[in-house]
């Protein structure tokens, strides 16, 4: 009887299965960036406060409306701030590029009031720019109502799908990804010098991660936005309300990273049509890449559009339509090559006056 009891246990700690991998965020989306693929989402589209992960939008609308140059005398704004600051003073002199790493690596309050203010002129205008961008990248669930993040007397809201949505047009910013991509960084002003670190503490702790922006208030909780690249594949991942952010990140990655990866559905370097299909050369300008598991695969299809009553003068000729599962993925144009008749040269046209 003992015996039975012992078998009875130990078949129990065999059958029942280990949860290796377990989201600790309120709201998750895991997508690949290039494709803007989400692989993974839990309660995406809840609004949410999000704390200082507001700062990537403040850090792009600044890089697309001012030079990195610029050198700004910071104001009584910053007397306002608290929370997480650089410690900027009132009558101090430093570049937008500055504010930007101060903004990024150390989550500066008061670099983004100071950015707001020197931007568009006033933090209420900055905003109104911060809710265009949202509105013009589909961010539909968005609103914000200051640069920092902070949520005691005004508040900014979001969804995890719209965060996303948000890294990966921050990504596209080859300078937005060289700040939140950096380590440690040092600058001058008038005043001091300064050493910031990055507080996002997933840069220095794995190995894959590229950049991003953790925040935290108490309404909001812990909140990150973080990128990381794996043999081509970039992901980005968003969590809103997540106790075990930085464990919740890496495991993610890890788990993503080996279920998935980047294939090549159409390389632009090995395209060739069949003579059948079309009585001119062409080619295409621009490859295919979507990220899959193996067993998606063979749930890829392309679909190939061909128009020969073309012009003379018309350059596209077709499309390539790639589907997933009957769905439509993406398409690229196919272009026809033009052979241009050369002008005979001068001496060729002087002759040709005396050829009869």
């Amino acid at each position: 009887m003992k015996f039975t009891k012992f078998f009875i246990i130990i078949f129990a700690i065999f059958i029942i299965p280990l949860n290796v991998f377990a989201d600790s965020a309120l709201s998750t989306v895991v997508m690949e960036v290039n494709s803007g693929r989400i692989l993974y989402s839990r309660d995406a589209d809840s609004k949410r406060l999000i704390a200082s992960i507001t700062k990537i939008m403040t850090c792009i609308v600044t890089l697309e409306n001012s030079s990195l140059e610029k050198v700004v005398t910071v104001g009584d704004e910053v007397l306002e701030m608290y929370g997480t600051n650089i410690y900027i003073e009132v009558s101090e002199k430093i570049s937008i590029k500055d504010l930007l790493y101060g903004l990024m690596l150390r989550s500066g309050n008061d670099a983004a009031v100071v950015l707001a203010k020197n931007v568009f002129g006033s933090e209420e205008k900055f905003v109104m720019e911060m809710n265009k961008k949202a509105k013009e990248l589909g961010m539909k669930n968005t609103k914000f109502s200051n640069p920092h993040g902070l949520d005691e007397d005004t508040k900014n809201y979001s969804t995890a799908r719209d965060m996303a949505i948000l890294s990966k047009y921050a990504y596209q910013n080859k300078i937005y990804r060289e700040i939140v991509g950096t380590k440690k960084y040092s600058c001058k002003t008038n005043f001091k010098s300064y050493l910031w670190y990055n507080r996002m503490s997933l840069i220095n702790n794995y190995k894959s991660c590229i950049g991003g922006k953790n925040g935290y208030t108490p309404s909001a909780g812990k909140t990150l936005v973080s990128l990381a690249s794996e043999d081509d594949m970039v992901l980005s991942i968003v969590t809103l309300k997540d106790a075990d952010l930085y464990n919740n990140h890496e495991n993610m990655y890890k788990k993503y990273f080996n279920e998935y990866k980047l294939y090549t559905i159409i390389d632009k370097n090995n395209f060739i049509m069949d003579s059948n299909f079309i009585d001119s050369e062409v080619y295409i300008k621009k490859s295919f890449k979507y990220p899959l598991s193996e067993d998606e695969l063979s749930s890829v299809s392309t679909v190939v559009k061909i128009n020969n009553n073309y012009n003379e003068d018309e350059k596209i000729v077709g499309k390539i339509i790639i589907k997933f599962k009957e769905e439509e993925i993406g398409n690229i144009d196919i272009y026809r090559k033009i052979n241009k008749k050369k002008d005979k040269n001068i001496l060729q046209k002087f002759k040709n006056l005396f050829i009869r």
